[in-house]
């Protein structure tokens, strides 16, 4: 069974919901009431949002490259939901198991920057150029750290294989490498047997916490998040490279970026915080047999990997939620100093730290 077949109606889902979560954690964060009107608390407001744009006319501005125009939210769309297909949503149901899917996740991604150099050159309109090379920039820079952050735990890991990175971060009780506590073979404490939130890999190795803290912030500004969010900044290009677009294609524009932000959090939580795996420890009363993960491959087995994958990850989008209504949109000239001369150096740095740990205490 697909991933795809999964995370279609998901994201969807996911979409509707994660708008108007957005809207009530802004309002309570600035003190408002965000939407009250349509329905209970209003919150059949973004469906009436949605059935809006559904209806608005679809218009293409006479100068502009009609083609590329109307592709480019498809291609941005695409190579975005092409990610999921090698999400390991459960213990047993790994996606399309690629040997390398931590690779080919990277690199799917980062290509929907081409559907938005496409938006905004297709638009023949300087505030939409203006967002998309903005955007080439911030994406090419940010990849960077990015990527050393996440070279960081396969070098840890040893491995590009999503599933086998979710399985090193549970109860691994017959393995042939004992993985101590902090790493120190004195304490005697072996958290492969142990398993739950001390297994995650920010725990067992304590420097891959601040890869998770590099790596979070890159993926804001893959994602065109605030703080990082200038290749949209309203107040400077209206709405950057989707200016010229309307109704279900800026729907289609606005669904891919709500789908980065599960994506990247679906990755963070796989790469540094247990994936799959129960934040519970296998000791006394609370086993993993039982109601915390169930077997593998059993009806409960696939329930329990599943609601802990995606609770960890909504976790995630909601600290974006509350990053992009706390923090003020950085300047152009701040955001390039944070990728090149800060996080770009500390990802190298951490990664050689990585490199140690692996080398001599574990």
């Amino acid at each position: 069974m697909s991933t795809i077949l999964f995370f279609l109606p998901f994201l969807l889902l996911f979409a509707v919901l994660a708008i108007y979560a957005e809207r009530k954690v802004s309002a309570f964060i600035q003190d408002r009431f965000g939407p009250m009107e349509v329905g209970y608390y209003g919150i059949l407001q973004t469906i009436a949002d949605l059935l809006k744009l559904l209806q608005k006319e679809d218009i293409v501005p006479t100068k502009a490259d009609r083609k590329l125009f109307l592709i480019a939210p498809v291609i941005i769309f695409t190579f975005v939901f092409a990610g999921f297909a090698v999400v390991p949503v459960t213990s047993g149901w790994e996606g399309a198991g690629i040997e390398t899917g931590l690779f080919f996740l990277l690199a799917i991604v980062s290509l929907d920057v081409i559907g938005i150099i496409m938006a905004g050159w297709a638009s023949n309109n300087k505030y939409s150029l203006f967002g998309a090379m903005r955007s080439a920039a911030q994406i090419i820079s940010y990849e960077v750290p990015l990527t050393i952050s996440v070279l960081s735990v396969v070098m840890i890991s040893q491995t590009l294989d999503l599933q086998e990175i979710s399985m090193q971060q549970g109860v691994l009780a017959d393995s042939a490498e004992p993985n101590y506590l902090f790493g120190i073979k004195a304490l005697g404490i072996n958290i492969n047997e142990i398993g739950g939130i001390l297994s995650w890999n920010i725990f067992r190795v304590p420097v891959l916490f601040v890869t998770w803290i590099i790596f979070f912030i890159t993926s804001l500004a893959e994602s065109n998040r605030a703080p990082f969010d200038l290749p949209e900044a309203e107040s400077e290009l209206v709405a950057g490279f989707q200016t010229e677009y309307s109704g279900f294609r800026w729907s289609v524009i606005m669904l891919a970026e709500y789908g980065m932000m599960l994506l990247v959090s679906f990755l963070a939580v796989i790469l540094f915080l247990g994936s799959w795996n129960s934040p519970l420890p296998n000791i006394g009363g609370v086993r993993l047999a039982d109601w915390t993960t169930g077997e593998v491959g059993t009806i409960a087995g696939h329930a329990w990997s599943a609601f802990w994958l995606i609770t960890k990850s909504l976790v995630m989008v909601l600290i974006q939620i509350w990053v992009r209504w706390t923090y003020p949109r950085v300047r152009i000239d701040q955001l390039m100093t944070i990728g090149w001369k800060y996080l770009t150096p500390m990802a190298l740095v951490v990664l050689l730290l990585c490199a140690v740990w692996r080398m001599f205490m574990i």
